[in-house]
């Protein structure tokens, strides 16, 4: 705690004056949680021309609401978002008489436990972009290959999805050592049968699998920012830097958005040291097949991220969960915040 305490003292002194501030009027019944996430960021990779993005927490209906943020820092501010996909973003940008580099922001988040998201229908173009194959969520060949096999036998769609979450649960295993939240890189699993990763391989076959199987999915990253009322395991521990998880949702016609999390299970096994046969396990197992618990926040759904203006430079992973930045040195490595020097935190707050 002192440290953080003598890195934001710091870091507020010698920011420059440049700041925005953005109010988001949405109304919040009341019984919501409501969190305050400060993200700093220093680069030391080089002085002059540099450009950062940093993710920003989503509004998705009945579950989770942006309401508000500030930005401050030495360079040119700006929020953009991805085209394809919509995930909203901090943009900073400095020109080659930069010095320093560095940016604070603040965003305050509302969110409630979830179960499903109803919705009647989703249209075409809706249902067409969400089951898509692309170049990182393939759906053909062996992917297709494998889903056909998991579902075969099974009539509904809730069936055939819940065999896809078993079979995920069942086959997969968290890496300890796999760096950040893994690559995400499901069809690698599936050619080498090796399907040890962290979140954004396990919870990115969970999706790539209910493609194939014709389902809409899609992963949605983002970071813990509380305890946890289920496990020590699967919430925040201290600052929330090295804190981010990727989750999964799969549309049903008869429950809408349905919320899935294969990856929490395989960590609860692993750091609680225990089995899949486990009886609290077996309980997580059931309940994270339609929920999810919101002492976490989403920040997008982007997959194959085209950072605005990054021109024909793109990142080394393939979303956009961590902050990124070029200079004129390259990509500084955002799996090392201490390299990087960025520093993420999160506090409940009461409503306003």
């Amino acid at each position: 705690m002192e440290r953080r305490a003598l890195f934001a003292s710091a870091f507020a002194a010698s920011l420059a004056p440049a700041f925005r501030a953005y109010a988001v009027e949405t109304p919040v019944p009341a019984g919501w949680r409501h969190f305050e996430i400060t993200t700093r960021v220093r680069l030391l990779d080089s002085p002059g021309a540099a450009q950062l993005w940093l993710p920003l927490a989503q509004t998705a209906y009945g579950y989770q609401v942006a309401r508000g943020l500030e930005m401050q820092g030495s360079g040119h501010l700006a929020v953009v978002r991805d085209d394809r996909d919509g995930a909203p973003m901090v943009r900073a940008t400095w020109d080659s008489s930069a010095t320093q580099q560095q940016v604070q922001v603040v965003q305050i988040v509302a969110t409630r436990d979830r179960g499903a998201i109803p919705l009647a229908v989703l249209t075409k173009a809706e249902r067409d972009f969400w089951t898509a194959s692309l170049p990182t969520v393939p759906t053909d060949g062996i992917v297709r290959q494998t889903a056909d096999k998991i579902t075969a036998g099974h009539t509904t769609p809730r069936d055939r999805l819940r065999a896809i979450y078993d079979w995920v649960v069942d086959t997969t295993w968290r890496d300890p050592e796999t760096a950040g939240c893994g690559t995400g890189d499901f069809k690698q699993m599936l050619e080498t049968n090796h399907f040890g990763g962290k979140c954004a391989d396990i919870s990115g076959l969970m999706v790539g699998l209910a493609r194939a199987a014709g389902f809409p999915a899609r992963d949605v990253y983002g970071i813990r920012v509380a305890d946890s009322r289920q496990f020590p395991s699967i919430g925040k521990s201290g600052d929330i830097s090295k804190a981010q998880h990727c989750r999964a949702e799969v549309f049903l016609e008869d429950a809408g958005w349905f919320p899935v999390d294969p990856a929490d299970v395989r960590k609860v096994v692993l750091e609680g040291k225990l089995s899949l046969d486990s009886p609290e396990v077996k309980v997580l197992r059931e309940r994270l097949f339609g929920y999810w618990e919101m002492n976490w926040v989403g920040y997008n759904s982007g997959t194959d991220i085209d950072l605005p203006g990054a021109g024909k430079r793109t990142p080394n992973f393939v979303f956009l969960m961590y902050p990124c930045a070029f200079t004129t040195n390259g990509q500084p490595d955002t799996l090392d915040p201490s390299r990087f020097r960025y520093e993420i935190t999160s506090h409940e707050v009461t409503a306003a």
